[in-house]
């Protein structure tokens, strides 16, 4: 069970190289239901996704490399390709801020993951983020991958 809130980004107002962060690369073989591939930095990762905003199902299988590169050559749409970088805020929560590259750029969006829906419902960002986009399905990485910029 993931339970997200995402929000747009328009400037960071800090350094992000003093961040840890990761190199991912994710291709959509479905988009309804929402059938994923990932790399992940150097693992990779084929995942399903119920539909839903706040609280989604999401159930991952390993892959190999070898098994990645030959579906990434079936996905459906852009290969998304972002940094993604990992902010540690108060009460033991993380910013994932995705920054992403080519066309997509300069698209930056923060995700929160919660452990509670009650958290998520509370949940006040910090000043520097922008337009809450959790419901709006445009900002759903499976419908950047089929959009036309």
């Amino acid at each position: 069970m993931e339970i997200e809130r995402k929000y747009l980004v328009e400037t960071c107002p800090f350094s992000l190289h003093d961040y840890p962060s990761h190199e991912i690369e994710q291709g959509y073989l479905n988009t309804e239901p929402v059938v994923r591939i990932r790399r992940y930095d150097d693992s990779y990762v084929l995942t399903y996704k119920s539909k839903g905003f706040l609280v989604r199902e999401e159930y991952n299988l390993p892959l190999t490399k070898e098994a990645y590169e030959h579906l990434r050559t079936k996905i459906d749409g852009r290969l998304i390709q972002k940094r993604r970088y990992l902010i540690p805020l108060e009460d033991g929560l993380t910013v994932e801020l995705d920054c992403f590259h080519g066309d997509l750029a300069p698209l930056m969006l923060a995700e929160i993951e919660f452990p509670s829906v009650e958290k998520a419902d509370t949940y006040t960002p910090p000043s520097w983020f922008g337009e809450d986009v959790t419901f709006s399905k445009q900002y759903h990485n499976s419908v950047l991958s089929r959009l036309s910029i």
